[in-house]
């Protein structure tokens, strides 16, 4: 059975490991990343972290109630990565690009820990604070409640969906990127105009495009539904 969370008034009282290093949420989140960005999902263990952090891993448990807890702060400060700083201006289409672009840099920052977290609801405080923003935008911007929660399902999914895929991508070798890149050189735009008319005409737009992420686009197409079915001109 995992030790009980102790309470943050008596983990500042803890004296430091060996190496003199005083544990924290924090400390141990950012060692956590870290690993996950050096050694990807399998090199994340207790052990591992106890070794990188020069501490017994059992003592990870006074912070955190298993490996799946820690995972869910990952996810959450990823999310306080995204917002620090970010402060709305009163202009819903813009708040909400900068809000879906923020997280999504955050999460393909770190494309190890995107992987692990971005299908998850952590329930902690940067993730109900983002949740809060988007909401508000969308009320403020004049949005039913029912159309909010519409619009905010649709924001939220496509942003952690793309962050996702795009994760995905670069947590491959840097072979594996370089040859999947390649293909639409060396095997698109060879397609003849008998057999594949339309990739052959598209061939040097899908060269340029489909090596970045179609996440901005995406956004754009989603607020300017939004926009519609708000009534209003798009800004």
């Amino acid at each position: 059975m995992p030790k009980p969370v102790v309470p943050k008034e008596k983990r500042r009282r803890r004296r430091p490991t060996r190496s003199g290093t005083v544990l924290s949420e924090q400390l141990i989140v950012e060692t956590a990343l870290r690993l996950l960005r050096e050694h990807g999902s399998t090199g994340l263990t207790a052990r591992r972290l106890g070794l990188a952090l020069d501490c017994d891993p059992s003592t990870l448990y006074r912070y955190f109630h298993g490996m799946d807890d820690l995972t869910l702060a990952i996810g959450d400060a990823l999310i306080g990565q995204a917002l620090h700083g970010w402060r709305p201006t009163g202009r819903w289409r813009a708040d909400l690009r900068t809000i879906g672009l923020r997280i999504h840099t955050a999460y393909v920052a770190h494309p190890q820990a995107a992987l692990l977290t971005a299908n998850r609801v952590t329930g902690r405080a940067h993730e109900l604070a983002a949740d809060e923003a988007v909401l508000d935008v969308l009320r403020a911007a004049g949005f039913s409640v029912e159309e909010t929660v519409r619009v905010y399902h649709a924001f939220i999914d496509q942003t952690l969906a793309f962050a996702a895929l795009d994760a995905a991508s670069l947590a491959l070798p840097s072979a594996s990127q370089r040859a999947d890149e390649d293909k639409w050189h060396s095997t698109y735009a060879r397609l003849p105009r008998a057999t594949h008319p339309r990739i052959a005409e598209a061939a040097p737009l899908l060269a340029r495009r489909m090596v970045t992420s179609a996440y901005p686009t995406a956004l754009e197409m989603l607020l300017d539904s939004a926009a519609g079915r708000l009534g209003v001109q798009a800004p």
